[in-house]
């Protein structure tokens, strides 16, 4: 079964769950380190989730996989909050975003930078407007490679 297929079968499986218990799903990877196979799954709930709420996560999803068994190779299931530095991977967390302090990455430079840190001030779900100092830059949505909240030292 192809990467994308294990994350779309997984978040299926564990989706009803997490909404159920007012987790929100942040992302799911499925990836090779080294001679290992590591099924990650990112959560998190409004104020933030706890080991313990994790632990639940994890023996629900563990229950579920192997009811199901859609993974062929032997694999570790982890279950974590994503951070302090969480990853913006859709627009809804972009739009939860604004107002924050935010590291975006663009796949062509616009204006003459590829990196931008700084406020996000707006998100129309065609262009995130960040504030750099006292400087704006607007970034299409669809230019953006990356996007992630940034901790301010």
């Amino acid at each position: 079964m192809s990467t994308s297929k294990i994350k779309t079968v997984v978040e299926e499986m564990v989706r009803p769950f997490l909404d159920d218990n007012g987790f929100e799903l942040v992302d799911v990877e499925y990836v090779k380190e080294g001679s290992n196979y590591f099924l990650r799954v990112f959560v998190d709930k409004e104020g933030s989730i706890d080991i313990d709420e994790c632990g639940r996560i994890s023996e629900y999803l563990s229950d579920k996989l192997d009811e199901n068994d859609p993974i062929t190779e032997a694999y570790f299931l982890e279950v974590s909050s994503p951070g302090a530095e969480r990853p913006l991977k859709k627009p809804d967390d972009v739009r939860k975003a604004v107002g924050k302090h935010v590291f975006l990455t663009t796949y062509e430079p616009i204006g003459g930078l590829k990196e931008f840190e700084g406020k996000l001030l707006s998100f129309d779900g065609e262009e995130v407007t960040v504030e750099i100092g006292k400087k704006k830059h607007s970034i299409p949505y669809d230019k953006l490679a990356s996007a992630r909240l940034a901790i301010v030292f």
